[in-house]
């Protein structure tokens, strides 16, 4: 399935890339080469395949959220590299 000059110039616009002249060749093959794979994926049977997230089963990979008491204000603020009136001090991010 060979791309346009015009379809690359047009992907490259979506994914607001610059292309040059020899961007646009090589990646006007390259893209056809691999929408040529798609189309031979497509002629694998898949009918009897179950739609699935993963190929592998996920089980138990998220610890239970269980509460627990917070950090020592103490501790914390023995690392933070400024503190006022108990607080962590930061710069401000944000200009008005």
């Amino acid at each position: 399935m060979p791309l346009s000059r015009e379809e690359v110039l047009h992907v490259a616009k979506l994914a607001r890339v610059g292309l040059t002249e020899d961007d646009v060749a090589k990646f006007q093959h390259q893209l056809s080469d691999i929408l040529d794979h798609f189309e031979v994926l497509k002629l694998i049977p898949t009918d009897d395949v179950p739609p699935t997230m993963h190929t592998l089963p996920l089980e138990g990979v998220v610890a239970e959220d269980e509460p627990e008491p917070s950090l020592d204000r103490r501790l914390v603020l023995a690392n933070a590299p400024s503190e006022q009136d108990g607080y962590l001090r930061v710069r401000a991010v944000l200009e008005e």
